[in-house]
């Protein structure tokens, strides 16, 4: 067993050589932890005859930002800093993050907010007092700030400083941490006030303030200061039980829950906290930090000593580390902060305005996936000269959701089936497209306990009226057209029905692309592969790209596509047998064939629709005649930013609306030779739908059939992706 003790003795004394490890603690408790666990690193290390590397030093500080300070000013080495502090550490002060807490159920908190009153809910805190665990932590801060401002609970004048509206939101305050910049926001806070600087804890980021971190703010609340407290879910381990049934949580649908089901009513997930220090000790710091672990972590040798993740014996909570840690993961060299902290979370701080304010913070970017859609976009930003629009190009409505999510665009419209990658994906609705009647500014919906229903489209199965051969249930062996992949009318609907009654019955085609794979010779389904784009011929001109690219460039994609499809190329050849896609727009994108000169002579009366239960009907007939109700599309945006995004699109509605003249129109893509650029034709105005959730945006019953067809696919990457970027221990 010495000989362990002797190897990581040399472990140490070959990566430092004869410097002393410097951590930098907040408070007396925290100093008296160090110090404990100093005492006991020497105890079991060999004593050193040429070297003091054993040795570890305790600086002591006013707070976590003085810390920051100290060891950017090399008077210090190491500190634990909060995710919030962790981002700030990095891209001001030039610090490196050298490892990250883990806890039981992974590398991140969740946000709750905890209230003592059974009255309140989260869409109600206007004029209370509320207790932060610090500033620009993740859990008392980011998050809840993040999920107010993007439901419109709260406003935020970008012209000004979050805090100083945070001011103006609650009645009064304590966050600690925001003496310097809001004091303000510093009303409730306990701490010893001094003129001198070094006694002054009055709403610092340190243990000597009372009303500090996660444990500080339930304190705030249950003294009665506070209404309100927004802390992090392990903290709610050290609530008594005499005190469950006294404390609740605000969910984010407006109701309460027991503080044991913070898993499903929390205000959002963030990374946890991480250690900190200078680049050039970044490997002496790993080293250390990997012999404590091994000597007092969870599973160290010497746990009898000293423990590493136990605050207890120090009359604290979360002294240097949090209690709940189970280990500490170290960050290798060349890994970005967005990759250590999470993508959400990163845009999310950005948002917040952590980096200051810029040109980006007045501009709205706007998703683009073909070269018609980006020129309609740019026209539309010329047409609302006062608004600052960029159109940011793309190549499908997935790599839109992706754009977004790492922070290059702002906001995008997405049909039905892609808003549900942009749940998973954390991004949040603004407002959905509205295919009734003319609805004004004002329209909301769920608003005082009424739902109004958002009129939806269908999605319909159209075959050649001279193809009389051809049925639902005999389609094995055709050729077919689908809008795009991963779309509502094209990809999800049509294999719930029975398409061939010979092929339909695999057992091995599981999900919407296996069954069409199975189930037809050839066909277009852009974004596809394989057989499912031999049918698919590609673009020309401007609008040159690959077969069955996943957007407008391919002159196959979406309804207009598939209509162009089951119709063939202008020289008749390269045709499909059936085509599925939406009913909306039906009867303008035939008038259109003739009108763009794809194809003369083709009217309504030449198509018929399949029915699902054999027969063929006409285009009129679409009501008792198609494949299933489509959700309309939502636009998507990060969180926080959307009531930017929603002023703009409301602005351009009616600037739009009342330059009569204007050639540009919002909803209508015609003068583009194509359908549904940006936004679906259909569109009548906007309706704001940032309070709701996803589910209720699409229906319980679509969002369940989408659900489904996920779970059994393998082919949609981008739900690993989002599923891997939160709580990543790297």
């Amino acid at each position: 067993m010495r000989g362990i003790y002797v190897l990581l003795f040399f472990v140490l004394v070959r990566y430092s050589s004869t410097k002393k490890v410097r951590w930098c603690t907040v408070s007396d408790p925290e100093q008296r932890k160090c110090a404990e666990m100093a005492k006991s690193l020497l105890a079991v290390l060999p004593p050193a005859t040429t070297t003091t590397i054993a040795r570890l030093s305790c600086i002591c500080a006013s707070s976590t930002t003085d810390c920051i300070n100290k060891v950017r000013a090399n008077r210090a080495d190491i500190v634990t800093l909060d995710a919030g502090e962790v981002y700030s550490a990095i891209k001001h002060f030039g610090l490196l993050v050298v490892a990250k807490e883990i806890y039981n159920d992974g590398g991140c908190v969740l946000s709750v907010a905890v209230v003592r009153n059974s009255s309140l809910d989260i869409r109600s805190l206007q004029g209370l007092r509320s207790c932060h665990s610090g500033l620009r932590w993740t859990a008392g801060w980011s998050l809840p700030l993040g999920f107010l401002l993007s439901r419109n609970y709260m406003s935020w004048s970008k012209e000004r400083p979050l805090a100083q509206d945070v001011g103006s939101f609650f009645n009064a305050s304590c966050v600690p941490g925001s003496a310097a910049m809001a004091p303000h926001l510093c009303a409730l806070c306990q701490g010893q006030r001094s003129y001198i600087r070094q006694k002054n804890y009055h709403c610092e980021t340190s243990h000597s303030e009372p009303f500090y971190n996660s444990q500080g703010a339930l304190r705030c609340l249950k003294s009665g200061a506070g209404d309100v407290a927004f802390v992090d879910h392990l903290a709610l381990e050290s609530i008594g039980s005499g005190e469950t049934d006294t404390l609740r949580l605000l969910c984010t649908n407006g109701t309460q829950a027991p503080i044991s089901r913070y898993n499903t009513c929390h205000l959002g997930r963030g990374p946890g906290a991480g250690v900190v220090t200078r680049f050039s000790f970044r490997n002496m710091a790993r080293k250390f930090l990997l012999t404590l672990q091994m000597l007092f972590g969870r599973q160290g040798r010497e746990r009898h000593l000293f423990q590493l993740f136990d605050s207890s014996p120090f009359g604290e909570s979360d002294l240097l580390f949090k209690d709940a840690t189970s280990k500490l993961a170290a960050i290798p060299d060349g890994v970005d902060i967005s990759q250590v902290l999470g993508q959400d979370y990163v845009a999310l701080l950005k948002g917040l305005g952590h980096e200051g304010s810029s040109l980006e913070d007045s501009v709205v970017r706007w998703c683009c996936i073909s070269h018609t859609e980006e020129k309609k976009c740019e026209q539309w930003a010329l047409s609302i000269e006062s608004d600052p629009l960029v159109c940011v190009r793309a190549v499908s409505m997935r790599d839109c959701v992706e754009k977004i999510k790492r922070d290059e665009v702002d906001a995008v419209s997405l049909d039905a089936t892609h808003v549900f990658f942009a749940e998973k994906c954390g991004l949040v609705p603004v407002v959905t497209e509205y295919y009734g009647r003319q609805c004004n500014r004002s329209t909301h919906l769920e608003r005082d306990g009424k739902t109004k229903v958002l009129p939806p489209v269908v999605g319909v199965a159209l075959s050649k009226r001279s193809s009389k051969s051809i049925a639902m249930g005999n389609l094995g062996g055709r050729r077919s057209c689908h809008g795009h992949m991963y779309s509502p009318a094209g990809w999800l609907l049509p294999h719930a029905h029975s398409l061939s009654r010979e092929r339909n019955s695999s057992s091995a085609a599981c999900g919407p692309h296996h069954v069409y794979s199975d189930v037809f010779w050839k066909g277009c389904l852009p974004g596809s592969q394989g057989n499912l784009c031999k049918v698919c011929i590609g673009g020309t001109g401007e609008a040159t790209s690959k077969r069955c690219a996943d957007n407008h460039n391919e002159r196959y994609y979406g309804n207009m596509g598939a209509l162009r499809c089951l119709v063939g190329d202008p020289s008749g050849k390269s045709y499909g047998d059936v085509a599925f896609l939406e009913q909306h727009n039906l009867q303008d994108n035939i008038l259109s064939l003739t009108s763009t000169g794809w194809a003369q002579g083709w009217t309504s009366s030449d198509f018929e629709l399949l029915c699902a239960d054999g027969r063929r009907a006409s285009l009129s007939e679409w009501e008792s005649c198609n494949l299933g109700v489509i959700p309309p599309n939502t636009i998507v945006t990060r969180p926080v930013h959307t009531e930017r995004v929603h002023d703009f699109l409301m602005k351009s509605q009616e600037t739009l609306a009342a330059t009569t003249n204007s050639q540009f129109k919002l909803f209508e893509s015609h003068l583009y030779g194509e359908s549904d650029l940006l936004f679906k034709d259909a569109t009548r105005s906007f309706v704001q739908t940032s309070h709701m959730d996803y589910r209720s945006i699409l229906g319980e019953e679509f969002y369940n059939r989408v659900e489904a067809a996920f779970n059994c696919t393998q082919s949609a990457d981008i739900l690993k992706l989002c599923s891997q970027d939160m709580c990543a221990t790297v």
